[in-house]
């Protein structure tokens, strides 16, 4: 399969955002992607920086005016794209959801990010309400897609769960950069931190992992930090943590990925990991901690 993915430096500009994803898409598409990819909360610059009630002005229902952008270019175009939309449920009640658009412009499915960080310059706490819908992979014309968000990628819970109700893949849109005062060694290892942990995933559950980020300098708009250097790094691995594919950690990229779906069942074959799972023995992973 052809997988695109945008990785993109967003602007203040709402339109222009868009309007480049779009130029994105339809140059993916020319090429052959069956199935496009696009960063977390790719319309707007990455909001949580600050705590800020304005912001909720950001959010929009689904469907409504993004679904309704990215569904005519998902049709015109006969491609699946994964969008990733701050989504306003009612007042007071908003999600970081990503939604999955099917080649004929139908919205197949939507996944409400689970697991909410609380950081400095990530006050995602703030906005989003934590996901309601469960980890369920979302069926297309281009597989079952195991579609997460970001801090998502962190919990190997998430990946299994969408692994034993047969996802082809682990896809994640991202948001996720450098804090200014870190040096550049601790910078690397965080960065390669979050690359391993996926790479991880991959391999224990012998499926492709892609995961999306955003890239470029963004600035805190209260000046308490000294903002987001999102690091890009976009990449694409194998069942069994093989790199594909590793986008810059500076430039925005296009890039088509070819995944044979069809190696995770050999791989599963050489690996059978969910035959020998002790599933008679975990109880306890439901606990907090196990004093």
């Amino acid at each position: 399969m052809k997988i695109g993915i945008i990785q993109q430096h967003n602007t203040a500009d709402r339109n222009d955002n868009m309007k480049r994803l779009a130029y994105g898409i339809r140059a993916l598409a020319k090429d052959g992607a069956e199935l496009i990819i696009m960063q977390e909360l790719h319309n707007s610059l990455y909001f949580c920086q600050t705590e800020n009630v304005d912001n909720f002005n950001l959010a929009e229902p689904i469907p409504g005016e993004s679904t309704e952008f990215f569904s005519s270019l998902a049709k015109e175009l006969g491609v699946v794209i994964v969008a990733s939309l701050f989504e306003r449920r009612a007042a007071g009640l908003y999600h970081n959801t990503a939604v999955v658009i099917e080649r004929d412009g139908t919205i197949a499915g939507k996944y409400r990010k689970m697991h909410i960080p609380d950081d400095p310059a990530y006050y995602e706490k703030f906005y989003f309400t934590p996901g309601d819908l469960g980890f369920h992979p979302i069926d297309t014309s281009a597989g079952r897609l195991g579609v997460l968000v970001c801090w998502d990628q962190w919990y190997p819970e998430a990946a299994r769960l969408m692994a034993l109700q047969g996802a082809d893949m682990l896809i994640y849109p991202t948001a996720i950069g450098y804090e200014s005062s870190d040096t550049e060694a601790e910078q690397q290892r965080q960065r390669e931190a979050w690359t391993t942990v996926q790479r991880g995933h991959a391999v224990a559950n012998g499926l492709p992992v892609v995961a999306v980020n955003r890239v470029g300098y963004e600035p805190d708009p209260s000046g308490q930090t000294g903002g987001i250097q999102f690091w890009g790094s976009s990449f694409a691995a194998g069942p069994q943590g093989e790199m594909l594919y590793r986008a810059s950690d500076k430039e925005e990229e296009c890039a088509i990925v070819d995944i044979d779906l069809g190696h995770s069942e050999q791989v599963r074959r050489w690996w059978p990991f969910l035959r020998d799972r002790r599933i008679d023995r975990y109880d306890d992973i439901t606990r907090r901690f196990i004093d």
